[in-house]
């Protein structure tokens, strides 16, 4: 009788185990699939745009500078510009270092912003791994599995 109890019990441990392991791969799958946490709100509120000096312009253009698609230039307007594998992405990736909904590119009063979007492998700026949005600087490489990417006048 006893050794029955411990046998179920046994079972029911193993089938618990089971299905514990396929709901962590469904949550993996679905968080490359749809880009992470879903409904996630940005954590910087927008700001009133700084006054500039005569002349000076903000980044006009996202260039590609290392990866497979070295080179790629993409103007900027006001519109969020999304990175990732998906083929709705504004720059669609050939990288398997990157998420299908890696990054996005955001810009708040004539500053731009990047965000990661709950990637596996993070999204670095300067070498610092991007947690929440961060402020870009002309120039500063945005780095996303061996894609590196800059903004640029």
């Amino acid at each position: 009788m006893t050794s029955e109890i411990v046998l179920q019990a046994f079972r029911f441990g193993f089938l618990l185990l089971l299905w514990l392991f396929v709901f962590a791969a469904f949550r993996v799958v679905r968080a490359d699939l749809f880009g992470g946490r879903t409904g996630r709100v940005a954590s910087v509120p927008p700001r009133a745009a700084p006054a500039r000096k005569r002349g000076s312009r903000g980044p006009r253009h996202l260039v590609v500078t290392a990866g497979p698609l070295t080179g790629t230039r993409i103007t900027l307007g006001e519109q969020a510009i999304l990175i990732g594998r998906a083929d709705d992405s504004t720059l669609v990736l050939t990288d398997d270092f990157a998420s299908s909904r890696h990054a996005r590119l955001t810009n708040r009063g004539g500053q731009w912003y990047v965000e990661d979007l709950g990637s596996t492998n993070g999204t670095y700026l300067d070498q610092q791994r991007v947690q929440g949005p961060l402020l870009v600087g002309s120039g500063q490489p945005i780095k996303i599995g061996q894609t590196v990417l800059e903004l640029r006048t």
